[in-house]
């Protein structure tokens, strides 16, 4: 047989006058053992003895001071949950093994009723201690066991105390009804009368209960420290794990994972994120945040930076930010609050702590927790404190990542660096030497053979001026080049129509191959009318003037070759050059846009020129806010190379193709190309 009532509220309901008092573990401790001390001194004849243990372990405790009590009374019971070891019997004294449903396991008794002393406490454990006050294993400590109930001396609440426990001791054991009868007729046959109790206080010693309040003023200093020491633990273990994070990686996003995670769990928040900040931007992405089940998401959500005010002032001041409740904010913040009603009512965020990441006086993010109960949120300074340690070692985690991303970006630039060192010691070598020789032969041949032939003459002077050209063409472009990866290039932008930078761009082709008509076929196909573009005429018909010398170089003079345009989305005109040349490997398609990249090797080459044009051509296109790339099929399967430029606004203004006029030396280029001529370090 069981009972789920509590023996607490039973006596608490039958002696309306009673207050339940709350008392530590260590106190109760204190207190059940001078009760038993007092029957243990053998001052009392026969006295009743009613003890009740939540568990046998705890019984177990105490089981070699019950067998001495038994010595000088008959009348004790012992009470405690069915377990190993622990059940009914009557061999010193009477045991009671209740069921681990009734409300005994939660509570816990002892009475002591003699003829001239009686003492009783009646308690029941309160709710296990929150998190900040339990051990770093889970079950709360000793220490921290608090319980609710009766501690008194008063001889009328001793008596109805037990009652009480008699009838649960009877319901267990019916067959001990007739010791039980004697325990009424000897203890509980004269009650105290209901007018007597007054004033219940004075039934209890002075100088117990002077050794209670001590004893309870001493365990809540305790308790307090040890909740002191439970924040300090709770904060280094939160810290030791971003730091193992940190050692582990130096990928930012890996720390704000582990970083959100823990700190939410640690303060059990509604929602707890972790972005950067930077002044360039407006609005940052949400990609770190831990919430509990019920409350939205923030993930991939765009968070106001500039428009925020709390941000900003996080800015300012660099000092954490603690709202207790967005509904009724202090003076200061009213103002600030209200122009983030758009965001906090759809987020439900009803308590707000902003804390920054610092380095150096540089905001380089914000960690925020928010909860979104109905209620205001105390942020306490233990709070705090913990927020701003995992801030400090974020901030640390942020300059390093930084620090080495910026290593790896110079690690590539050096390489780069390197590469074109060893590519231009090659070109060096062998294009600057090669012509500079054959210069050199032609000069000293015309100035030790004064009877030189006027044929083999002209046949000099053309060779010496050829090469001349191709060392002004080798350094005329790697200067380019250096200006356009350095950013030194100012673009004149216009609305012009891409099929007359085709024009000149083949009437530039045509002029450079001569009217031997040794180079493949050129074929234009254009739609009747495509927009306009917003680009620099001179740099694009220098870009379809390149792609043009590659398709020829690499296309056998029976080949084909196809200019083609096209609208490309809403933005956007794609112009691409077909050739049915040599084709590209596929691994080959991006290196191809590499400086000094040669398909057959810097030092032995059928086609000729420096690598550079191609790389100049990606340089120009992005630099116009464009993208160029090449397709293929393969090895001598043809290839193609494609860009596009963005149209000019005002889509309504098309060039109609039919009506250009046939393709004419480019007038701009041709100014360029003379001035080149006469001065071959001359920059545009």
């Amino acid at each position: 047989m069981s009972n789920s009532a509590s023996v607490v509220e039973e006596l608490l309901g039958q002696i309306p006058q009673l207050r339940s008092q709350l008392f530590f573990k260590t106190s109760l401790t204190a207190l059940s053992h001078a009760m038993e001390d007092q029957v243990l001194a053998g001052t009392m004849e026969h006295p009743l003895v009613i003890a009740s243990f939540q568990q046998a372990r705890f019984y177990r405790q105490e089981a070699n001071r019950y067998q001495r009590i038994a010595q000088l009374t008959d009348q004790v019971y012992v009470l405690s949950a069915a377990g190993t070891g622990f059940h009914h019997s009557s061999d010193q004294y009477e045991t009671i093994a209740f069921t681990d449903d009734d409300g005994l396991t939660e509570e816990w008794h002892l009475v002591v009723l003699g003829t001239d002393y009686s003492a009783c406490l009646i308690c029941r454990e309160r709710t296990p201690a929150p998190l900040v006050e339990r051990g770093p294993t889970g079950p709360a400590i000793e220490q921290t066991r608090r319980f609710e109930g009766i501690w008194t001396q008063d001889r009328r609440v001793t008596q109805q105390a037990a009652q009480l426990l008699c009838d649960r001791i009877l319901a267990y054991r019916p067959e001990l009804a007739p010791k039980l009868t004697q325990v009424k007729d000897r203890y509980l046959t004269q009650l105290a009368e209901p007018e007597d109790l007054d004033d219940l206080g004075l039934g209890t010693d002075p100088f117990t209960q002077r050794l209670v309040t001590y004893l309870q003023a001493g365990q809540y200093k305790l308790l307090k420290t040890y909740k002191a020491i439970a924040n300090q633990e709770r904060r280094e273990r939160l810290v030791n794990s971003i730091t193992a994070a940190i050692r582990r990686s130096l990928n930012p996003s890996e720390i704000f994972r582990i970083a959100v995670d823990e700190l939410g769990q640690a303060l059990q928040a509604c929602r707890c994120i972790v972005y950067r900040y930077h002044t360039a931007e407006a609005v940052v992405p949400i990609h770190h945040e831990h919430r509990l089940p019920d409350v939205d998401s923030l993930l991939n959500q765009a968070w106001p930076l500039v428009d925020n005010p709390l941000v900003q002032r996080l800015r300012r001041d660099r000092e954490p930010l603690a709202i207790p409740d967005t509904q009724a904010p202090d003076a200061e913040l009213k103002a600030e609050l209200a122009t983030l009603q758009t965001w906090i009512e759809p987020w439900q965020i009803r308590a707000w702590l902003l804390v920054p990441l610092v380095y150096q006086q540089r905001l380089l993010g914000v960690i925020e927790i928010h909860h979104c109960q109905s209620s205001a949120y105390p942020w306490n300074d233990d709070d705090v404190a913990l927020v701003e340690a995992v801030a400090a070692q974020l901030s640390v985690a942020i300059i390093q990542a930084d620090a080495y991303a910026h290593l790896q970006d110079l690690n590539q630039q050096l390489a780069a660096l390197e590469s074109t060192r060893s590519n231009l010691i090659a070109i060096t070598g062998h294009e600057l030497r090669t012509p500079l020789s054959t210069i050199q032969v032609c000069l000293e041949s015309l100035e030790s053979e004064p009877d030189m032939p006027p044929e083999l003459r002209s046949v000099m002077l053309t060779s010496a001026l050829n090469d001349a050209e191709r060392m002004r063409k080798l350094v005329q472009d790697f200067l380019t080049l250096s200006r356009l990866e350095s950013g030194r290039i100012e673009w004149n932008l216009e609305s012009l129509a891409i099929g007359e930078c085709i024009d000149l761009a083949i009437s530039s082709v045509q002029a450079r191959y001569g009217g031997d008509g040794n180079y493949p076929n050129l074929e234009v196909t254009l739609p009747e009318r495509l927009p306009l573009v917003r680009a620099d005429g001179e740099w694009v018909v220098e870009v379809i003037v390149k792609l043009l010398d590659n398709a020829c170089k690499f296309t056998d003079p029976d080949g084909q070759i196809t200019i083609q345009a096209q609208v490309q989305g809403e933005s956007q005109l794609q112009v691409t050059i077909v050739d049915t040349g040599r084709g590209i490997e596929p691994h080959r398609l991006e290196t191809v846009f590499d400086r000094f990249y040669q398909e057959e090797g810097a030092l032995r080459r059928t086609t000729g020129g420096t690598g550079l044009g191609l790389a100049m051509c990606r340089q120009i296109i992005e630099g116009l806010q464009g993208h160029i790339w090449a397709t293929s099929e393969g090895k001598n399967k043809g290839s193609q190379f494609h860009f596009t430029l963005p149209l000019a606004e005002g889509r309504g203004a098309l060039t109609a193709d039919a009506d250009r006029p046939p393709a004419s030396p480019p007038t701009p280029v041709a100014k360029r190309r003379k001035r080149d001529r006469q001065n071959p370090l001359l920059l545009e």
